[in-house]
């Protein structure tokens, strides 16, 4: 009766192992491999790389290794190139992320929709998604490089695309939005495909045309999914190496934060230098998830409220 009585009144009851180890320690000894791999994987190589920045070290100089202190932060923040760098992977980020999403909402709108040929739509939107960004970067160089290319045999004209600024940004650009506007779509169809259809037969019979079941119901619906789909995509921009690094290997107004930072690693082996632009543009990564979890977050939880 005593035990019928707690469980009515609702009081929390803690479950006990009869033997062995109790719920904490056993649920500490079956996550700790997985934080232990992650600490091996993630952590490490950060604190080996804020380490080295702190150095003055070098593969080349045999027994160059000494404490530099902040040295290497204050000559890379006051070397010109890095603010280049800086403005063009905010440039590329901003324009590529916003195209993504627009070509990533249609795409997803098309799939979405009930047609015959759906599964073969989804297939080739996906296409690009799946081949590597070194392949999507040679196979655009290829379009582009040459003046006798397929663009310039298209538009009848001569241009040097990849030689000049801001071409040579351009078509970063557009390697970028072809390649991954099929990821942003994908993120927003499993947003779609949550809606239940009911709302949308709800609105037609109250009379809401096309415009207006996508204005407030379609998109309001799908913010979630899109902010998930943003975070993702402007983080993984901020740190853009793969297609400067095939299409124009930095030069003429493309080089982005990861790539000065690997050029400095190959010009001369200092790693120091080359240790504190990447941390300098890990602490950007960082600083723009932390704005975007204060703010987008947020508006997440609310619009999960609602």
């Amino acid at each position: 009766m005593a035990e019928t009585a707690t469980i009515q009144s609702g009081a929390p009851t803690q479950q006990r192992r009869s033997r062995g180890l109790s719920e904490k320690k056993l649920a500490f000894a079956m996550v700790s491999p997985s934080m232990l791999l992650i600490a091996l994987v993630a952590a490490y190589p950060i604190l080996y790389g804020i380490w080295l920045s702190l150095h003055e070290y070098s593969v080349r100089v045999a027994g160059l290794s000494r404490w530099a202190g902040l040295s290497n932060y204050t000559e890379a923040l006051g070397n010109s190139e890095f603010w280049s760098a800086m403005g063009t992977t905010l440039v590329f980020t901003a324009v590529s992320v916003s195209l993504e999403f627009l070509l990533g909402l249609a795409m997803a709108m098309a799939m979405h929709a009930a047609f015959r040929g759906q599964g073969v739509l989804r297939t080739v939107i996906l296409i690009p998604w799946s081949l590597l960004t070194v392949v999507t970067g040679f196979m655009w160089r290829s379009i582009f490089e040459s003046p006798q290319g397929l663009v310039n045999t298209i538009l009848g004209t001569d241009t040097v695309w990849l030689g000049q600024k801001p071409n040579a940004l351009i078509v970063i650009i557009i390697a970028d939005v072809w390649k991954t506007a099929p990821f942003m779509a994908l993120l927003i169809l499993a947003g779609l495909q949550t809606i239940p259809g009911e709302i949308y037969e709800a609105a037609k019979v109250d009379g809401a045309k096309s415009w207006q079941r996508f204005t407030k119901i379609t998109m309001p619906l799908l913010v979630p999914a899109i902010l998930v789909a943003l975070i993702f995509r402007t983080l993984d921009a901020l740190r853009i190496f793969d297609l400067p690094y095939v299409l124009t290997k930095g030069a003429n107004g493309t080089n982005t934060l990861s790539l000065l930072s690997q050029q400095t690693f190959a010009a001369n082996r200092i790693y120091g230098l080359g240790s504190a632009y990447a941390i300098l543009t890990f602490i950007t990564v960082m600083i723009v998830a932390f704005l975007y979890i204060r703010t987008v977050g947020g508006n997440i939880r609310g619009i999960a409220e609602e």
